[in-house]
């Protein structure tokens, strides 16, 4: 199962309405399933031009390993070599900051991801959930740890 069209534009709209209500900077949001296929995206006006492939960035990395992009990036800390390699192998398609967040359904199967950019990693993240939990789904910013 993957997310839908219907789900992946409330988590987007969702997502920026929260950033709007927050006064943050201008944002992209991207929804992807699980084959890392976007569903849905938006871009705010004046958001930056390259925006669009941290999103995506953010997303494909926390659907390629299992876990938030926040976690990627803690994990890099303690193992940048390991980190060098990961985005190496996915032709630097991967990026290890906070707003990469997994979408799960009930069952806690991933159903998708969202990557978020455009304000601070910690902000991007908020509104990446918000966007989420919207939706009816689960936010799992720190992946499959259990």
């Amino acid at each position: 199962m993957s997310v839908t069209l219907v789900q992946a534009t409330a988590i987007v709209d969702a997502a920026l309405k929260k950033a709007r209500d927050a006064k943050q900077m201008p944002q992209t949001v991207v929804v992807l399933d699980p084959g890392g296929h976007v569903v849905c995206a938006k871009r705010e006006d004046n958001s930056g031009i390259i925006r669009f492939e941290i999103a995506v960035g953010k997303a494909y990395g926390a659907l390629g390993m299992g876990w938030g992009s926040r976690t990627m990036m803690e994990r890099a800390a303690q193992n940048p070599n390991f980190l060098t390699a990961i985005v190496a192998a996915s032709g630097g398609r991967m990026v290890p900051n906070p707003a990469g967040v997994l979408i799960r359904d009930a069952g806690n199967k991933v159903l998708g991801a969202v990557g978020v950019s455009g304000d601070t990693g910690d902000n991007d993240e908020i509104i990446a959930i918000a966007g989420i939990e919207a939706a009816g789904l689960k936010a799992d910013p720190g992946g499959a740890k259990k």
